[in-house]
């Protein structure tokens, strides 16, 4: 069993339940993350959604999705004029209602799956644990941007604390993605969750560490925001170099955004 995956379902809730009273034009409004709409947004987390389903339940099938999307990809192709000619023309609230119909029962699926179980990605196989939690990640990212550009506060719960896990261990990552050999030692991480709990990572140190809100080191790894717009503490060299450009997801290097670029909307 994977219980995570109904964190994974109760992101895509809270996205669901975000868009669901407003009409078709709100997937129309640009974000501020790399000018995709909001419809662009929901359309990427469809696809991929669709392709890590594929991973656990139809392997075959799931090469073929990443034979198109690279072969896109690799052509130049944006994620969203590659998810325009893989939805063969659907409207975006088309594409929506078809996510919201989907997800759902994904999550069962991912749910009675061996958590230790195997998969293929795009980027090395993972766990079945490993793989719907990243589904959970990128969805609590993008979902910043829909947040941002619609002005409205969003309200975080513990479920975080799997986002937070994988911006810790994607340490390494962090350096190695941009030809960087990781520094050592990993930093201490403190976090304040939403609850009020505390969560640590690795050993504690007082000249190497990194401590705030669970949300803004999410944010951070995410590459939701700048640190310099949230209220993270870094002590040591190692600790102000990974936040300077912490990445806690796959693909190649990306830059962090500039300072006060992803904000909400006010």
């Amino acid at each position: 069993m994977t219980p995570e995956a109904q964190d994974f379902r109760a992101e895509c809730d809270q996205i669901r339940d975000l868009l669901i009273d407003h009409d078709a034009t709100v997937f129309n409004k640009i974000t501020l993350f790399k000018n995709w709409t909001i419809g662009d947004i929901v359309g990427h987390l469809h696809a991929w959604n669709i392709a890590a389903d594929l991973s656990l339940n139809a392997p075959v099938e799931f090469q073929n999705f990443v034979a198109i999307a690279m072969g896109q990809l690799g052509a130049g192709k944006t994620h969203p004029e590659f998810q325009r000619v893989y939805f063969a023309g659907k409207t975006d609230a088309e594409i929506f209602a078809d996510w919201t119909g989907y997800y759902p029962d994904m999550a069962k699926r991912f749910e009675a799956a061996e958590a230790d179980q195997r998969v293929k990605w795009v980027g090395p196989d993972m766990s079945v644990r490993s793989s719907i939690i990243a589904r959970q990640m990128e969805h609590w990212a993008h979902a910043q941007a829909i947040f941002d550009v619609l002005g409205v506060d969003r309200r975080n719960t513990d479920r975080l604390k799997n986002v937070a896990h994988i911006g810790v261990t994607t340490f390494s990552w962090s350096f190695r993605v941009r030809g960087q050999t990781p520094p050592s030692p990993k930093p201490y991480v403190k976090l304040s969750a939403p609850s009020g709990d505390i969560w640590t990572w690795n050993d504690a140190q007082s000249d190497n560490c990194v401590e705030g809100t669970a949300e803004a080191f999410c944010q951070v790894v995410t590459q939701c925001r700048n640190v310099q717009d949230t209220d993270l503490v870094m002590t040591g060299e190692i600790a102000h170099d990974w936040m300077a450009h912490a990445q806690c997801f796959a693909g190649g290097a990306e830059t962090p955004p500039e300072k006060g670029l992803r904000r909400k909307a006010v």
